[in-house]
């Protein structure tokens, strides 16, 4: 018995009647989430270059994948072997310049064998009814990413404004309506204000090319737990915390958290001229 199968025989253990109440309980649903979160622990390792945390994290990812095929094997859709034999026959479709003798000299050319190959598998299964171009951007991609994926391929069609100048017109109208909206108290509309809002900005970071919504908005997070964290440890240093400090000192902790990035990223630059 190899690995993979003894992962599998622990996973069904656990699901047995008499197994583990968690694990028995959990639906293809219910592991949405946790899957997601295991692949973002897994990222976080990538980018650390934590090769002890990718080999962990990619454990953990692996798991969640075997408890799905598990819960299919249960309900008699499909098993691991399954899924394993349609990607790896998928994988040889796709690659025909390596198992079927076509010819591609560069990474373009693969590309484009592997596009002309799922655009047929694609015609093969199509439904009757009709698809759109965006159907087929997955719904629970995260929400920046399946943003900017969706005007991309609007904009690929020709659907898009001429130029930035039509976005910001759109931005300005989006903020005003999200304030009326505000302004008027009804929480539907005021949810949906914000959804064309942030919408609206995503698209005007896509239209800016070289502009990745998601990693923007990465970034001012990390900014933002930057700060908090200097915040918690200004404050740990005389034995308090931030739900025990009142709103003036927190804000001029943060203000002070703003100065010394400041101070930072100009000794940074000066050094680099000087270099």
């Amino acid at each position: 018995m190899n690995e993979i199968d003894e992962l599998q025989k622990v996973m069904r253990r656990l699901r047995a009647p008499d197994g583990c109440p968690w694990d028995r309980e959990q639906t293809h649903l219910s592991l949405k989430k946790c899957l997601i979160g295991e692949m973002a622990e897994y990222l976080d390792a990538v980018d650390a270059a934590d090769d002890a945390g990718m080999r962990e994290e990619l454990g953990d990812l692996l798991m969640q994948i075997v408890l799905n095929a598990v819960i299919a094997e249960e309900r008699g859709a499909f098993d691991l072997a399954d899924a394993a034999r349609d990607v790896t026959e998928k994988m040889i479709r796709r690659h025909p310049h390596v198992f079927s003798g076509e010819r591609a000299e560069n990474v373009s050319d693969v590309l484009q064998l592997w596009e002309s190959v799922k655009k047929k598998e694609k015609e093969k299964n199509a439904p009757a009814d009709f698809v759109s171009r965006l159907d087929r951007i997955p719904r629970n991609l995260p929400a920046v990413m399946r943003a900017q994926k969706v005007q991309k391929k609007a904009a690929e069609a020709g659907f898009d404004w001429p130029d930035e100048a039509g976005v910001r017109s759109k931005l300005k109208e989006e903020i005003r309506e999200t304030w009326e909206a505000l302004d008027a108290g009804d929480p539907a509309k005021i949810d949906e204000e914000l959804g064309d809002l942030m919408f609206t900005i995503v698209n005007l970071a896509r239209f800016r090319k070289g502009n990745d919504a998601s990693e923007i908005l990465q970034r001012s997070t990390d900014k933002f737990v930057r700060r908090f964290r200097f915040v918690e440890e200004e404050l740990a240093r005389s034995g308090r915390t931030v739900e025990e400090t009142g709103p003036e000192e927190l804000d001029r902790l943060w203000n002070l958290a703003k100065r010394q990035e400041k101070r930072s990223a100009s000794s940074s630059s000066e050094s680099r001229t000087s270099e």
